[in-house]
């Protein structure tokens, strides 16, 4: 059957629009459900100022820098830009071509492509929700740390004391991972301990949505004015990090081992599904906020230069974050590793005086003044004779140093800050750096709420009138059901959201829109309407890419994500107060019920709304049939336009057609 093609500019019967300058706020449309008078960017800048800033965010800081170091360094960057070419850039080509085709948000998409497939955008904006409430979270710490990084000494840099006795539990950790989980969190044992709320995470969480909503009220003609710092803001300080980064003592060795390549990784199963996984985020596709985006583009923007553009600019800003991080960590490993040499030469240079040890095990370097000893020297003698020494003399092993904490908050609120300390000026620093975070969060989370927003404005005209009473009660929602994770054991449920209540239902969305254009709609056909709205046809490849590749990628990434799930019991980092350590713990019964709601409720739009448009579609076909028998059919000429034809079924017109002749 043929299906009817996606609106374009010629088609004028559908679609009419005026624009100015290419970028203007364009006419009345007519087509589907669409408000009367769409809005759109000014100028091509705001355009990659939101995209950017929606797709580069806090995991390119974290998230990749981690992911690279742990997974072969320059291999894993190798497979990363591989699996971006044959699979990210073309999803994301994709979506960006059909919100621009379409101008409707995630929800009006789908629904234009087949009435069936309206689920798909309920899904996107019901996982963008779970993303906002957690993600604002993280802004909420952002601000608590900025906001004490204005005194000195900053209070994460040495223990505090109750009398003359330093604090335990900082004493057997160190100072940045005490301030982080005591003063900061005020954390729980478990998440089975909820504990209180924390009156000042409350009160920075509250800031943060109010920041949202104040950059969301008026839609992106606000939101994109707010763009214009916090997504360019992040690469200035990221540039002055650098420069600062690469001074300092280890940085060298820091970026040294962050790139050298192991290639054996490119065997491993689970490095390709991290990789997969770190392309399908770090694009944002599924969330419906690239859709919502450029559905406010004119009909002949060139988004296939848009998609490899703001791919491109991603990837880079990772790798730039990644030299920023491992310069930093670089100079922080090698500080602790000289620490743990003189401590072991203060401690061999006691035992030659003490016991009968023998000469010959002597090292060649001056032990006598343990802080003249180069890390290099010390290794080369413990490797070679450090287990015949009695005592505890230990190997002081930088890239081990370096693997420490070096995950997700982890990285930012423990290691980093712990580097930062260091620095001359550190209050200096450690402002610019939470402030950067916070702009990163601001950015994408304005991207999550139009993923919301479009959506629900475009499908829905009552809400389209009311859009900044919308945003207003969105935002509310968002604080009060955010207060959950304020709680002391909040960091648990972040955990829990981030890890498991948007991977798998955005791979299903994923697959969902990639089915649907390639084999439902057509791959061709989608290529036929991007050459009428462009002007020139993309190259035939990406046909075989939509329909065979990145379908078979995701359907893979999807089965190894279920299965490892199912395989091994999900687990959490607990903080145990006692040993001031943190430690894996299962999950209780409970929260695992609770994950499979979450993912349950953010797929169940799919199923529902299929059920709905085919019992929708029996309803009209059983009264239209009824009507039918009351009249006699008469022939008509080939285009079968009858008093019966339901121009919103033109699927099913070749079909009709050939029952009446």
């Amino acid at each position: 059957m043929e299906k009817q093609p996606l609106p374009t500019e010629d088609d004028k019967s559908r679609t009419p629009e005026s624009e100015v300058d290419g970028y203007a706020v364009e006419e009345s449309q007519q087509a589907l459900s669409e408000p009367a008078a769409r809005a759109g960017w000014n100028s091509k800048i705001e355009y990659f100022l939101a995209q950017v800033g929606f797709s580069v965010g806090l995991g390119n800081v974290w998230r990749f820098p981690y992911l690279c170091h742990q997974n072969g360094g320059g291999a894993f960057l190798l497979l990363y830009v591989l699996l971006m070419l044959v699979v990210g850039i073309p999803l994301f080509f994709l979506e960006l071509a059909a919100g621009q085709a379409i101008r409707q948000g995630s929800i009006g998409v789908w629904k234009y492509i087949s009435p069936r497939l309206a689920g798909i955008g309920y899904s996107s904006c019901v996982v963008c929700f779970f993303v906002a409430l957690y993600y604002n979270v993280i802004l909420a710490w952002s601000l608590f740390y900025l906001g004490n990084s204005f005194q000195y000494p900053l209070p994460w840099s040495q223990c505090p004391e109750l009398g003359n006795v330093t604090v335990g539990e900082c004493e057997k950790s160190s100072p940045t991972s005490y301030f982080w989980y005591r003063k900061a969190l005020d954390i729980t044992d478990s998440i089975d301990d909820t504990g209180t709320f924390n009156p000042y995470i409350v009160c920075c969480l509250l800031a943060a949505w109010t920041i949202v909503c104040l950059g969301m009220f008026k839609g992106i003609k606000t939101s994109v004015k707010v763009m214009y710092f916090s997504s360019i803001f992040p690469y200035v300080v990221l540039f002055c990090f650098l420069v600062r980064g690469l001074l300092l003592d280890g940085a060298l060795e820091g970026i040294t081992f962050m790139f050298y390549p192991k290639l054996e990784i490119w065997g491993d199963v689970q490095v390709w599904r991290q990789a997969a996984t770190q392309v399908f985020f770090a694009l944002g596709l599924g969330f419906g906020s690239i859709i919502a985006y450029s559905s406010y583009n004119p009909k002949n923007n060139n988004c296939h230069r848009d998609a490899f553009t703001v791919s491109s600019i991603n990837f880079l800003t990772s790798v730039l974050a990644t030299l920023v991080v491992f310069a930093v960590l670089g100079f922080r490993a090698k500080g602790k590793v000289m620490e743990c040499v003189v401590s072991n030469v203060k401690e061999l240079s006691e035992q030659f005086r003490s016991s009968n040890v023998d000469r010959g095990l002597m090292p060649s370097f001056d032990y006598s003044v343990p802080s003249s000893v180069h890390l290099e020297d010390y290794r080369a003698w413990f490797k070679q004779n450090g287990n015949k020494i009695p005592g505890n003399l230990t190997d002081c092993d930088l890239e081990t140093e370096m693997q420490k904490g070096v995950e997700g908050t982890g990285l930012a609120f423990i290691a980093f800050t712990e580097a930062m300390s260091l620095l001359p000026g550190s209050p200096f620093w450690s402002a610019l750096f939470f402030l950067m975070l916070l702009n990163l969060g601001l950015s994408t989370m304005f991207g999550t709420m139009e993923g919301i927003l479009a959506p629900l404005t475009d499908r829905f005209k009552t809400l389209a009138k009311n859009k900044t009473k919308l945003t207003i009660f969105s935002c509310i929602i968002g604080f009060l059901i955010g207060l959950l994770f304020t709680q002391r054991s909040g960091n648990y449920f972040v955990a829990m959201f981030d890890d498991y209540s948007a991977t798998l239902p955005l791979i299903i969305v994923v697959v969902f829109e990639t089915f649907s254009v390639s084999w439902l709609y057509g791959a061709d056909r989608f290529l036929d309407d991007i050459e009428a709205m462009l002007g020139w046809r993309p190259s035939v490849i990406y046909k075989y890419l939509w329909k065979y590749i990145c379908l078979l990628a995701m359907v893979g990434l999807l089965g190894a994500t279920t299965i490892g799930m199912f395989i091994t019991r999900p687990t959490y980092r607990a903080w145990n107060q006692e040993k001031a350590t943190e430690g894996n713990l299962d999950y209780p019964g409970w929260a695992l019920a609770v994950l499979a709601i979450l993912i349950i409720f953010a797929m169940m739009p799919v199923p529902v709304a299929f059920i709905h448009a085919v019992l929708k579609e029996r309803t009209k076909q059983t009264s239209r049939d009824a009507e039918a028998g009351q009249y006699s059919i008469v022939n008509t000429d080939d285009k079968c336009e009858t008093p019966l034809t339901d121009m919103s079924e033109l699927d099913q017109r070749n079909g009709t057609c050939s029952s009446f002749s």
